[in-house]
């Protein structure tokens, strides 16, 4: 059954004068890897900070296995809270091999009672787990990227953390190292079944290495669940935006009905209003070349290889002449001045109201 690794009850935090997150709640249970996605300045660092214990909460309370160790008052030592943290930059040290690395993490007071040989072997366990074994003797530069990267997991894996921190941890690697890597340590998290909490601010590295995620705002949490609902169900504008390129433009709604440049478009839960926004995701426009009217016409098109990138030219009376752009999946392209009908994907469109 799993257990509540770490809990935040109405945490606040401020940096002298200028708050930093507001009222924050929530849970990561064990064998459970939670997402924190926002863009930057959105205070998901500083919660990260706060449940490693580099930062003190003005308000609230931290509880890590049934222990507090956090409020306003008083904040337990990160060297005592048995968290494992990885940074962007991995902080290794360069002066001592791999083995060594690890093993300064197994030197805290959380681990006073093991002896050398016991440390040692828990040592090679981190190392066996992140397939680094061949590199024990080898010092952080003599290693890529992607392999410094699982030294800093080996060594946050190592004293056997129930939670472990991750601070933008992907953020050093190319895209294609990118994907293998954190395949690589979404495994073995899902193996040893600890806990994570992952800070990120990129959207698709959030959905796939999340079992949940939380969206946040300036400073407050504004949409939490599982990254398919939060994806397909988001709660506002923002949240829909965050989540890749989309066409956005204001709209009214009569009766149920939005009113778009293609026609009337069913909405629920949205009273009449002249001022609603529709959020239009890139892949939710369908180009039909063959189509019976003309909607719109081809300014460019973009070949991006796994999809195309078409920018489109239409005219709207609400508003006149619009610019937008529509992701084709495969190899695509069409021709400048190509005349187009447009058909939507009614899963990747979204309209809210500007009041909402």
């Amino acid at each position: 059954m799993n257990e509540t690794m770490i809990e935040f009850k109405q945490i606040s935090h401020q940096y002298g004068h200028v708050p930093s997150v507001q009222n924050i709640d929530f849970t990561v249970n064990s064998h459970e890897v939670v997402g924190l996605l926002g863009p930057s300045g959105c205070g998901k660092s500083t919660i990260l900070r706060l449940a490693a214990g580099l930062e003190t909460p003005s308000a609230g309370e931290i509880w890590l296995k049934g222990e507090k160790i956090a409020d306003a008052k008083s904040t337990m030592r990160p060297e005592d809270r048995g968290i494992g943290m990885v940074f962007q930059d991995y902080a290794l040290f360069p002066h001592m091999n791999i083995m060594d690395n690890i093993l300064f993490a197994l030197n805290s007071h959380n681990n006073a009672n093991l002896n050398s040989i016991k440390r040692h072997q828990m040592a090679i366990d981190a190392l066996e787990q992140t397939h680094l074994t061949d590199y024990r003797d080898a010092l952080p530069h003599q290693l890529s990227g992607g392999q410094q990267q699982r030294v800093a997991l080996a060594r946050a894996l190592a004293p056997n953390p129930g939670l472990i921190l991750l601070d933008e941890p992907f953020s050093g690697l190319d895209n294609r190292l990118k994907e293998q890597i954190r395949d690589d340590m979404l495994h073995v998290l899902h193996e040893i079944g600890t806990a994570v909490l992952i800070v990120t601010h990129d959207s698709e590295e959030a959905m796939f290495m999340a079992d949940r995620l939380m969206v946040m705002e300036k400073g407050s949490i504004i949409q939490t669940g599982a990254p398919v609902d939060v994806f397909c169900r988001p709660d506002n504008a923002f949240v829909a935006e965050f989540f890749g390129e989309v066409n956005r433009f204001e709209t009214s709604v009569t009766s149920g009905m939005a009113d778009t440049p293609f026609g009337l478009f069913p909405v629920d839960n949205i009273d009449d209003t002249d001022n609603a926004i529709m959020i239009i995701r890139n892949d939710g426009l369908i180009i039909d070349p063959r189509g019976e009217t003309a909607d719109a016409v081809v300014v460019e098109t973009i070949m991006l290889g796994r999809y195309s990138i078409v920018h489109l030219e239409l005219y709207w009376e609400r508003i006149g002449a619009m610019h937008i752009h529509a992701r084709v999946p495969g190899i695509t392209w069409y021709d400048e001045g190509t005349e187009v009908s447009i058909k939507l994907d009614s899963s990747q469109v979204f309209v809210f109201s500007q009041q909402g």
